[in-house]
């Protein structure tokens, strides 16, 4: 990350590196996503589908770890040139830099992708990678990742992370063993290296275990929400804090916690360290004063209501755990009841929920009350507020009578899911 030249006058010269990075976002959050690169002062590309392209000092790109809220992963690119032969790419990949992000005796673990190419074995482009590591990085070990925790993503976009890699399932197991905070990471570093076309791309993760994984999720519920598309869900919808928030059906309470964490300006990577941490030229003073900072500016208190409740004991019970995981226990009103009686904070504000999404046969009737539901308790008690639900059927959306409108679309699941969300005409009183 840093490097050093000689200066016109024979001095030696300090100059920070600047990187050619990639932030994997879900398809449909790349918007969300360089906007928050912008936000900490990154130079976002154009996007493409599954994530933002960014330029980036050490600083920042620690930081688009530390803060970003939408984002799975963070890349930076090593190298990108034309192979057609395995000479080729033996002579092309012992050119990169490896020692900048691998230590003597370090573990390091390969992904390794071929698409219509004509080295389109990738044990075979793997076994060349990890000799080329090996000539520049001493008593190295490169293993690489196996088959069933594989995805041919494509795009390093969020399909594959949901697969799932040993190096980010180690890491998750780790954290379980120790009551969940992420501090400790499984020390590997994952390089992913892509064929498309007789172009291989490598690439370091900067990241570790998925910047989803924030530590406090040990707990869930029914239909879980990932964290990265809880916060993306609320960004979308133009939450910032200042307003009440209401999930009346919060599972393990995922959309509450995300609500905390932006309300009281609480870095999402505060709990866990990051695999650019561990990189040699690592400026670590710098890393440490960026996390000190972001400590000093979280906020002793959300400054308004959130409110979680669910009908279900068992969900409440999770939301609890994980609250109190994330330091957020004192910010959160959790109460377990129906929907119909949910608690509405005063003032006006967002009601943001994720309902059930109506898979399993025989679920039509229940679900279509529920939703219609939902709608009842917005015209009758959240007059003026913004209401907004994730959705995967049009027919259970028009259940609540509200006119909702998409406003996001990503996958949850699996399944495509839009986010929706609707104005309460001016407020008309409560029951």
């Amino acid at each position: 990350m840093v490097a050093e030249t000689q200066g016109d006058d024979g001095n030696r010269v300090t100059r920070i590196r600047r990187f050619d990075a990639f932030a994997v976002a879900a398809p449909g959050l790349e918007r969300l996503a360089a906007a928050e690169l912008q936000a900490i002062g990154a130079q976002p590309l154009e996007s493409v589908v599954g994530g933002v392209p960014f330029a980036a000092e050490p600083a920042v790109l620690f930081r688009s770890n530390l803060e970003l809220r939408t984002v799975t992963r963070v890349l930076v690119r090593l190298a990108t040139f034309r192979a057609t032969t395995f000479r080729d790419l033996e002579r092309l990949a012992r050119g990169v830099a490896w020692e900048e992000f691998l230590a003597p005796g370090a573990g390091a673990e390969l992904r390794v992708t071929c698409r219509k190419s004509r080295l389109y074995h990738s044990d075979a482009v793997a076994q060349r990678v990890q000799e080329a590591i090996a000539r520049r990085v001493r008593d190295v070990s490169v293993t690489r990742l196996s088959r069933a925790g594989e995805a041919d993503d494509g795009d390093d976009g969020d399909a594959a992370d949901d697969a799932g890699d040993s190096v980010t399932g180690r890491a998750e197991g780790d954290a379980a063993k120790h009551g969940g905070a992420l501090a400790k990471e499984f020390p590997l570093q994952l390089f992913v290296v892509r064929f498309d076309h007789d172009e291989c791309q490598i690439s370091a993760d900067a990241s570790g275990a998925l910047l989803h994984r924030r530590g406090y999720r040990l707990a869930t519920a029914k239909a879980p929400l990932r964290e990265t598309l809880a916060a993306a869900a609320l960004l979308a919808a133009g939450y910032d804090g200042s307003a009440p928030v209401l999930d009346p059906m919060c599972g393990a309470g995922t959309i509450a916690i995300e609500a905390a964490l932006i309300a009281r300006r609480m870095a999402p990577g505060l709990q866990r360290h990051f695999a650019c941490e561990r990189w040699p030229s690592a400026p670590s003073a710098v890393f440490a004063a960026l996390r000190d900072d972001a400590r000093a500016g979280v906020l002793g208190r959300a400054p308004a209501p959130i409110v979680a409740s669910d009908r279900d004991a068992g969900a409440i019970e999770a939301c609890r755990a994980n609250a109190a995981r994330a330091g957020v226990t004192d910010d959160i009103d959790i109460r377990c009841c129906a929907l119909s009686a949910a608690t509405v904070p005063n003032g006006t504000g967002l009601l943001l929920t994720n309902p059930p999404y109506g898979t399993r046969v025989g679920e039509g009737v229940a679900l279509r009350n529920l939703y219609a539901q939902l709608g009842n308790l917005a015209r009758r008690q959240l007059g003026g507020w913004s209401v907004a639900l994730l959705s995967a059927h049009r027919e259970l959306e028009r259940q609540t009578g509200l006119p909702l409108e998409a406003i996001l679309r990503f996958r949850n699941g699996g399944l495509p899911v839009r986010l929706v969300r609707a104005m309460v005409p001016a407020p008309v009183g409560r029951l």
